[in-house]
């Protein structure tokens, strides 16, 4: 190559005078991209480093720790005396597509992993009404939290290293004596496994408890983000209805016995809101007992019970060892904190901490000791408090608002816990719920049609009718007006 051409191309490498990123950083990058791009090809004679300052107007030690990085890495060859040159042991640049595609399909579980989750709904944009699973962020104290996170930072031990799969020790020692207080799980902190979220333990349990093929009960209408694990494992996901107690257990006996797995929120039902009776719970573990299937008992909000007593859990009940419990702070605290567990049954928890620790290691470890710092400190149990007095109050508005404006177009189903409340549309031939919900879409609200959690593949029987699921615990109360007000316009028609 003539060097004329050589020191335009050299004049003309990228370089970003008064950024972050030092001069030699960028022009080790410039020369290595030109080099692989076959700009400058194998055995080519770069000019001397004074020459180089020149035409690029920068420090000769720029050049100098440019060219030194990019002797190490391989791409250029120089001797003293000798001069320098693009390394003979580059090869040829392969010509690149204008849009390279996907280099070669996914396997069948990549195709299976991405296709599972695809029809989960994500939260995007600013918060407003009535958008469902998010409890009240500005309730939070992040004070005291930033408090606690700081003094764990000031003062690094051993646990700032590795550490335990399992999770902080002193935190699921509180959440033992927590749960069997708030929920009556009976469990030891042996049992219990720190998960990121409440998603990742139905993950680990998905792929550890089934194989490929294995038949699994999902409620339906029911957590999407529970059946995308399940399939994501290759289960065959067979939807169960969901009636005013609760899961059908008869149902699922008599058209799927052969279960290996059951997906159940029975304190209360995501989305219908109903709670499952107990000749249901006791029929569901004597099912499990018999037929020796897992039963994964999803409690996602049992904080937040306005009326009554809250109800045990399905895992007080487990005498063979079958139920998993997964619980989540997302609802409680904030869902940045992306922290959740699983108690499992003592014969279960090695597996699930040695599957814990292939995937991630093991969960963040400041978070886990702010939160057991917090939950130690007595914040927690004020928090739960003080939240769920506000979220009554904000259901209660929602309630009387509906019962005031819109009683004729909807009719609520239970309201006793959660953060959310199901609705359904007493005109029901009148009213497509996914009309409704792109209509509020169009006026600036969020309306969460029911038909989003029935299962496409599920037979008649798990037919729920038409309807919405309205959060409000993160809703500011001008908010939920304002809401109610456009909603009973769209279904107005107005």
């Amino acid at each position: 190559m003539p060097a004329s051409h050589l020191n335009q191309i050299i004049a003309a490498l990228p370089l970003r005078r008064g950024a972050p990123e030092p001069l030699f950083r960028q022009l080790y990058a410039a020369i290595k991209a030109a080099i692989l791009d076959g700009g400058m090809s194998p055995g080519m004679q770069l000019p001397p480093t004074r020459e180089f300052c020149r035409l690029l107007a920068v420090s000769r030690q720029t050049v100098l720790n440019a060219y030194a990085l990019l002797t190490a890495e391989g791409y250029l060859d120089g001797a003293v005396g000798r001069g320098t040159f693009v390394s003979g042991d580059v090869p040829l640049p392969v010509p690149a597509t204008s849009t390279p595609g996907l280099l070669r399909p996914l396997s069948a579980r990549g195709q299976g992993v991405v296709a599972a989750m695809r029809q989960v709904a994500i939260h995007r944009g600013p918060l407003r009404a009535f958008r469902v699973g998010m409890p009240r962020i500005d309730h939070f104290p992040f004070d005291v939290w930033n408090r606690l996170e700081a003094r764990r930072w000031r003062r690094p031990d051993h646990q700032f290293g590795y550490s335990d799969p399992a999770g902080f020790l002193p935190l699921r020692e509180l959440l033992c004596v927590y749960l069997k207080a708030a929920r009556g799980v009976h469990c030891t902190p042996q049992q219990i496994v720190i998960t990121s979220g409440s998603q990742q333990a139905l993950f680990l349990l998905s792929t550890i408890l089934l194989a490929p093929g294995d038949a699994a009960w999902m409620e339906s209408p029911g957590y999407r983000g529970a059946s995308g694990p399940l399939r994501a494992a290759g289960a065959r996901v067979f939807p169960v209805p969901v009636d005013a107690q609760g899961l059908d257990v008869a149902y699922g006996v008599a058209h799927c016995p052969q279960a290996k797995l059951a997906y159940v929120t029975p304190s209360h039902q995501m989305p219908l809101g109903v709670s499952m009776s107990l000749p249901r719970r006791l029929a569901l573990l004597a099912w499990a007992a018999q037929h020796k299937a897992w039963l994964v008992e999803d409690d996602y909000d049992s904080e937040y019970r306005y009326t009554g007593a809250p109800l045990a859990s399905l895992q007080s009940l487990d005498r063979a060892g079958c139920v998993v419990y997964v619980g989540t702070l997302s609802k409680v605290l904030f869902p940045g904190l992306r922290l959740g567990y699983m108690v499992a049954p003592p014969a279960l928890a090695e597996a699930l901490v040695q599957a814990k620790a292939v995937m991630d290691r093991h969960t963040a470890i400041v978070p886990q000791m702010a939160l057991a710092d917090f939950i130690a400190e007595g914040h927690f149990g004020r928090h739960i408090r003080r939240t769920r007095d506000s979220n009554a109050e904000r259901r209660d508005l929602l309630l009387r608002g509906i019962a005031r404006e819109l009683d004729d177009q909807l009719a609520c189903g239970p309201a006793d816990s959660g953060l959310e409340l199901c609705a359904y549309f007493r005109q029901a031939p009148a009213h497509d719920e996914e009309v409704v919900s792109r209509a509020g879409v169009e006026r600036g609200i969020e309306l969460r049609p029911l038909g989003h959690y029935a299962d496409p593949d599920a037979s008649p029987a798990c037919a729920v009718p038409p309807g919405l699921l309205l959060g409000f615990a993160a809703i500011p109360p001008a908010e939920i007006q304002h809401g109610l007000l456009e909603l009973g316009r769209i279904l107005r028609g107005r």
